[in-house]
Parts: C-alpha cells; structure tokens; sequence
C-alpha cells in the first residue's frame, strides 16, 4: 500500500470524493489534493489538449512527485493523453483515473457505450476502451454517447437536472449494449442507482482506480 498519494484534480469538488475513498481504500496513507480547474476550462474552450496544456499537467504532476507523492492519480479523464507524456517525466507510478474502469469494460462485453457529459472526454476513453480491447486481442465495439446538456447543468449548480439527464439517456441505451462506463467521475454517484435500474454492468472509475492505488499497480495502455 502507497505510503502517500496524490490525487489531481481540474474540478475542485471532486477532492471530498476522494477523500471519501481513500479513507476506504487506503486508510493508512497519507494524501494530499492538486486543483488547477483552468486546465479543463481551457480544454472545453479550445476543443482540444494542446503542447501549452498538456505541459501545465505535466508541470503539476511533476509537482506531486517533489511534494513526496509516491503514486499520483490523475482524476480527470479528459487530460488522460497528456499522462503518457508526464510518464517518461515523472517516476512516481500515475494512474490514469479511467484506465482500470477501461480494461473492465473491455474485459466484460462485446459492445460497450462510453458515456460522457463532456466533449473533451469522449475520444481519450472511448481510445482508451479500444486500446485495452486490442491488447486483450477482443473484439469489442465502441460506441461514444455524448449527453448534451448535462455538463452545462451542473456548472450552473443544477446538479439534480445533471443526474436526471444522464439516468435517463443511461436508461435509454442500456438495452442496446452489454457495458455502459460512465466516462467522468462527476458521474460515478449514479452507478448504483443505474446498476439496479438496467440489466448490463454500469461501470464509472473511482473505486476501480482506488483498488489500483491501494495494491500500487501502475495501469499503462
């Protein structure tokens, strides 16, 4: 079990979650939380994970690594891609909050719907569930659902209008596939409640990637 970890954040209310779980999954280590929520802001801005952008991520995880961190998680699908570049920076193992959820989903079925209620994070998990199908040599089809709406819902602070959205389009999809991965940790609190409404493996990241953290395993794709 690490002896310190450090979680990443660019959505600042995500860090009582993890708070939550590492209480849970790692109770003897010692944790500590990097914000910088104008990375996704500029991420959503442009449409895209920019040189300038992903070398502020490396920046902050290198940071991690000096403050003493000895595994880093990186909680934000959307910046995923630029841990591959913070990899050959940092030596303290980062994982990739996604990657134990992804190689789930590809573990799991032959059709699996990557949700999402951002843009940005559509393509780097959809990617991501192809990359770990292929080297499970499986043949799975991706399907991306983006749920228009919902992103902007919970910015506004409407965060009931958000859960409604996703659960319904969840709802409507779940019949045509045989795995849904709620792609972005804001929506994780829905799986429960979604995995007793449908009858296919609702799948979301957090406690997937918290037993990675606690066993110190170093998910790469």
């Amino acid at each position: 079990m690490p002896e310190k970890v450090c979680f990443f954040h660019t959505v600042a209310s995500l860090s009582g979650r993890f708070d939550s779980l590492a209480a849970e999954y790692v109770p003897e280590a010692e944790t500590f939380h990097i914000v910088d929520e104008s990375v996704l802001q500029e991420l959503l801005s442009v449409g895209e994970l920019t040189p300038g952008i992903t070398r502020r991520i490396c920046s902050q995880l290198s940071l991690a690594e000096d403050a003493g961190a000895d595994v880093i998680l990186d909680t934000c699908s959307s910046t995923s891609p630029a841990v591959d570049v913070a990899r050959r920076m940092v030596d303290a193992p980062i994982v990739k909050i996604d990657d134990p959820m992804a190689e789930a989903a590809a573990a799991r079925g032959d059709h699996v719907a990557v949700v999402a209620t951002a843009a940005s994070t559509l393509d780097p998990s959809t990617n991501l569930v192809r990359r770990k199908a292929d080297r499970m040599d499986a043949s799975v089809s991706v399907e991306s659902v983006l749920i228009d709406g919902a992103l902007d819902a919970l910015q506004a602070g409407e965060k009931d209008r958000h859960d409604r959205l996703v659960s319904e389009r969840v709802r409507e999809i779940a019949s045509e596939t045989d795995v849904v991965v709620l792609a972005q940790a804001s929506m994780s609190h829905l799986a429960p409640t979604l995995g007793d409404d449908v009858t296919v493996p609702v799948l979301s990241s957090p406690a997937l990637a918290m037993e990675a953290i606690a066993s110190e395993s170093k998910a790469s794709d």
